[in-house]
């Protein structure tokens, strides 16, 4: 694998090779809620969750789904003369409602003709093989991701963090989806106070081993009116400061598998929300740092990967239990 001067494999970068033009996510909010809410699997979702902290203004459920993507397209056009756009279905879980509505929801968004895409932000137990069998359809005119949030590899962790499913789930929920040639992001938050920092390397080892084109690195950071607040307040316990934060990421991403894409590196929220930290708000300081700490290593993602091509990966969780994973053929075409 050749990386440029940034030694990571940049979503940025990917996008412009793909489509010949600067392309960007335009988020939009479909009105869905969440299984972990309504009581279906639990209630107050998990603690770490305020959708207020990643949805703008321009996406809120009460505006129609046209109207949110023309805004968000006139916006993004002004800000950062982007050529192209990937509707970004993301609060709640985006899968979470009968196939027919879905179906009238992703070809809303995509009958923009500046729209070459949609990427669909859902949990891996709202996803049912009739809507992956649709995705796969539509995958064949148009580009489609499908993010899953797996947080962590943990089960301790999910149970903690209230979740409302396992690490089996994920693999088995990302597993049916790679199976159809369908993009999979995957979330990874690393930082819980319960973790230790082998725990969370292991995550990305063991995530580095499934069938993902992306992955979103995140730092664990606090926003208001979540039970994580609740908690930090009553006892404060340990966020990463910058410096480590540049240090952890770098020790991710050489762990992490080499091909897949990465596309964030740090987790923010707007500035009301934000308890803890501060920091994380300043997006393209965090990326030089991390930038300048691999070029110190000389270093790269994936220095330190263990390619496990043929074996199975293995669910970190309690009981011991082993899942049954398919490596990702690298040379497969992409869903475009």
């Amino acid at each position: 694998m050749q990386f440029s001067d940034i030694r990571y494999n940049s979503y940025s970068k990917f996008l412009k090779e793909t489509f010949g033009t600067r392309v960007h996510k335009v988020p939009v909010h479909a009105g869905f809620t969440c299984p972990n809410r309504d009581g279906t699997v639990a209630i107050g979702g998990c603690t770490y969750c305020n959708i207020d902290s990643f949805t703008p203004q321009s996406a809120r459920a009460r505006i129609p789904i046209r109207e949110q993507v023309q805004t968000g397209i006139d916006y993004l056009k002004k800000r950062v003369k982007a050529g192209g756009f990937i509707v970004y279905f993301q609060p709640y879980s985006n899968t979470y409602a009968p196939l027919q509505h879905l179906q009238d929801l992703y070809e809303q968004a995509l009958e923009h003709p500046d729209v070459v895409g949609i990427s669909v932000g859902t949990r891996p137990d709202c996803v049912d093989d009739d809507k992956l069998d649709y995705f796969q359809q539509l995958s064949h005119d148009t580009f489609v991701t499908i993010e899953y949030g797996i947080e962590s590899v943990h089960d301790q962790t999910l149970r903690i963090i209230n979740r409302g499913h396992d690490y089996a789930c994920t693999v088995d929920g990302i597993q049916r989806t790679a199976a159809r040639g369908l993009n999979v992001c995957g979330h990874l938050i690393l930082g819980f106070p319960n973790e230790t920092q082998e725990q969370m390397f292991q995550t990305v080892e063991e995530v580095s081993k499934l069938p993902l084109t992306f992955v979103k690195l995140h730092n664990l950071h606090i926003v208001r009116y979540t039970e994580l607040a609740k908690q930090y307040r009553e006892h404060p316990f340990h966020i990463f400061s910058f410096e480590e934060w540049v240090h952890m990421a770098c020790d991710c991403l050489e762990r992490l598998n080499p091909e897949f894409i990465v596309e964030r590196l740090y987790g923010d929220a707007p500035k009301k929300l934000l308890i803890e930290p501060q920091w994380c708000r300043n997006g393209a300081k965090i990326i030089h740092a991390i930038q300048q700490e691999l070029k110190n290593r000389n270093s790269h993602q994936g220095r330190l990967f263990e390619p496990t091509l043929g074996k199975s990966t293995r669910a970190v969780s309690e009981q011991g239990l082993e899942y049954e994973s398919s490596p990702r053929d690298k040379d497969g075409p992409l869903s475009t």
